[in-house]
């Protein structure tokens, strides 16, 4: 797939791109009131606002729908932003199109479901509008790169990643935990596809959203989407995770930009001989676990002679005990080792269940 540059649909003289607005559109004056104190710090690029709100449970604030496009028309009519919302199946589409909305987004609870998102791709054949997809809900790689093969095959070529952050069953401090390795495995595999952020999913909490938001900009995400209500404490949906125009202003002059590399031949020397010296012990380590595979198969065929299961639980828990006990003593993060642990028992596992099932074959 290949992906329309960011800059040739959306203006980007803002670095980084920034998507603000609030959570729902709940009435015309409040999209108004945070449209004018956005525009007048002069930093969104892109106005977000909810018009079908998809909810949990029913009798929750679920959107304005139809009403609030035309809610919409006024704010770019007034203020000239570019407007984008959320669509979940056909008949969101084909709204959205007649009230002239310039981005359409689909959420990770439509994304999670390849029926809805074909739906949504159908309405979209022959018109050329840009479409920007939140990853589902769960951590599922290939349902997110799916969700965008439908688009793409729609014929768009304008499209963007959200990442929104996962559901987690464990407890995290995060609404959506950030699971950076999903994105970054994204970018590798589609280095022009635009990837935003949307800290204020992830965080659920505006306490949290400067870290979040400075991460992505540090792992060379292409933008945030941060919601802003003109005033949170009245919001009807997701009060806790919007910032006041204010605090988006301030937010985003606290923001670091870094660039993706350098022109200063004495820095780009110095990270290559860095660069060179990582490359060494990645090697020794590749060499290290091609010893080690080859004691796991050794152990594997004792087992196999002597009738041993595979998986030994004391074991196991002595090894997870021992490895983060050793790690720690040389400043070396617990959960990184048990992490690697997990790997390594996985393949080891692997290797030793190939050898119970290998037939002996006579000289």
């Amino acid at each position: 797939m290949q992906f329309e540059p960011l800059h040739t649909w959306l203006p980007t003289k803002n670095e980084p791109l920034i998507i603000s607005g609030p959570c729902g559109a709940e009435s015309l004056e409040q999209l108004l009131t945070t449209a004018r104190q956005l525009k007048e710090i002069d930093r969104v690029a892109l106005f977000r606002a909810g018009v079908w709100k998809p909810r949990t449970r029913p009798n929750a604030f679920e959107g304005m729908g139809e009403e609030a496009l035309i809610w919409l028309q006024e704010v770019k009519k007034q203020y000239g932003f570019k407007i984008t919302v959320e669509v979940a199946n056909a008949q969101h589409t084909e709204l959205a199109l007649k009230y002239g909305v310039d981005v359409l987004w689909i959420g990770a609870r439509t994304t999670v479901n390849p029926f809805s998102v074909q739906e949504i791709a159908d309405v979209l054949k022959g018109v050329d509008v840009p479409v920007m997809v939140k990853n589902p809900i769960h951590a599922d790689l290939q349902l997110w790169i799916g969700g965008i093969e439908r688009v793409y095959n729609s014929g768009i070529k304008k499209i963007a990643a959200i990442h929104r952050g996962f559901h987690y069953y464990g407890k995290t401090k995060y609404r959506n935990k950030p699971m950076w390795p999903l994105p970054i495995e994204l970018r590798t595999q589609f280095p022009d596809l635009p990837i935003i952020v949307d800290p204020s999913h992830i965080c659920g909490n505006r306490e949290l959203i400067p870290f979040i938001a400075q991460k992505a900009l540090d792992l060379g995400m292409n933008g945030l989407m941060l919601e802003s209500h003109y005033d949170p404490s009245i919001a009807l949906s997701d009060a806790q995770q919007q910032l006041t125009p204010k605090q988006l202003n301030e937010l985003i002059g606290k923001l670091i930009l870094r660039q993706p590399n350098t022109g200063d031949a004495v820095v780009l020397d110095k990270l290559q001989q860095l660069r060179s010296m990582i490359d060494e012990i990645d090697d020794e380590l590749i060499n290290v676990l091609k010893k080690r595979n080859q004691v796991i198969e050794q152990i594997g065929s004792y087992k196999k002679e002597h009738n041993i299961t595979i998986f030994q639980l004391e074991r196991w828990q002595e090894i997870l005990r021992t490895r983060a006990q050793w790690a720690e003593k040389l400043g070396i993060s617990r959960i990184h080792i048990e992490r690697l642990c997990q790997l390594l028992h996985d393949e080891s596992i692997k290797i030793q269940n190939d050898v119970m099932n290998s037939r002996d074959v006579e000289s």
